[in-house]
């Protein structure tokens, strides 16, 4: 575990996660049994969707009357907990999506199984049948109904994530912004026909974990995604165990030979706000300045935060690069003679080089974020 915990660097509840590939929920279909089919290439599960209250299961017995494949439960916690004991010593980080019409209903399920598991408040089903009843995509036009259900689990001390339809609010990036405040870790975002510069416009708008789903089940497609700002991708439909196995092979391998398994394009060429690593000392007309201007970091900050979090640290020199530190250098995939000449009269592989960037990285995202950082 622990040459996975640092080829990835990827937690979820507090635990590691082994490969950023998630399975998603089906309702009716993802359930402990089929979770353990394709254990070996994922590194999380979402179990369900499952209906926690009256309103909802009555939803999910139409929905089932209708052809529809759903889990009728007629008492949920006992299932669900059967469910979650069925993946002990699996190694997954496990989640259950969960369909209510109240945050109460949510808070019960969550006292009842307690902290092991993430709860994922569903607000993507799209059936009219749990639509009526306040559920599933209803809470996205209703976002403070959403967060009250994000904050009635906080309550009780547990991880939450939430999953939505990119394109179903007016503004998906104060959906994700309203659910980070209100205490989620995890969003769970279905692209539809969005495409990758979705999760990239909700990157830019939170520090939370991203998972990225909906048609996912190539290696470029997989690497799309994370190189614009996903953390993880999910499949559901797609989640044969020969994808699965594909995906995590590529991914372990790029991941192994590269140091930063999901790190992005250069902000020149569509990169996300953790491309701020890449870039050079802000002289020139390109897309830095008004990224700055957008993400309200003025110039001077930016080469102070970029001095202040390399200091110490192998980026801190090459005094023979363009700006006199590698703070400033581009990504490993992009060719520059002083860089690599750097690199190797330090004794400084490209992989080490690439790790050290994702740190300094992650110090520009939390200095962003920090000032309005979610209670």
């Amino acid at each position: 575990m622990a040459v996975q915990d640092e080829r990835f660097s990827l937690r979820i509840n507090g635990s590691a996660v082994r490969t950023p590939i998630a399975l998603a929920s089906m309702a009716g279909v993802v359930d402990a049994v089929y979770t353990l089919a394709r254990a070996a290439h994922v590194g999380a599960t979402f179990l369900g969707g499952y209906s926690v209250d009256q309103p909802t299961l009555a939803a999910s017995r139409r929905m089932a009357g209708n052809s529809r494949a759903e889990f009728l439960l007629d008492d949920p916690i006992p299932a669900l907990r059967r469910e979650v004991g069925a993946l002990d010593g699996s190694g997954l980080i496990v989640g259950l999506n969960l369909r209510s019409a109240t945050p109460e209903a949510l808070a019960e399920v969550a006292r009842a199984i307690g902290p092991s598991v993430v709860y994922e408040i569903d607000a993507h089903c799209r059936q009219p049948e749990m639509i009526e009843v306040g559920a599933g995509e209803a809470l996205v036009h209703r976002p403070e109904a959403l967060e009250a259900s994000i904050r009635a689990l906080r309550d009780e001390g547990v991880s939450v994530s939430v999953k939505f339809r990119a394109g179903v609010a007016s503004d998906d990036r104060a959906i994700a912004r309203r659910c980070w405040e209100a205490g989620a870790e995890v969003l769970h975002v279905d692209l539809m026909d969005f495409g990758y510069p979705k999760i990239r416009e909700i990157r830019n708008s939170v520090p939370l974990t991203l998972i990225a789903n909906n048609s996912i089940t190539t290696f470029d497609q997989m690497r799309e995604m994370l190189s614009h700002g996903a953390d993880l991708v999910s499949l559901a439909r797609g989640a044969s165990e020969r994808t699965l196995a594909g995906l995590d092979a590529a991914i372990t391998r790029y991941a192994d030979e590269q140091g930063w398994y999901n790190s992005p394009k250069q902000l020149c060429r569509g990169g996300d706000i953790r491309s701020l690593a890449f870039c050079c000392m802000p002289v020139k007309s390109c897309p830095l300045l008004p990224t700055l201007e957008k993400i309200g970091l003025s110039r001077d900050r930016y080469i102070s935060l970029k001095q202040e979090a390399v200091r110490g640290t192998p980026l801190e020199g090459g005094a023979q690069t363009c700006f006199g530190s590698l703070s400033w250098c581009c990504k490993s995939s992009s060719p520059c003679m002083f860089r690599d000449i750097t690199l190797q009269q330090m004794g400084l592989s490209k992989k080490e080089y690439m790790q050290a960037k994702r740190q300094l990285s992650e110090r520009i995202t939390h200095d962003v974020f920090e000032p309005h950082t979610a209670p």
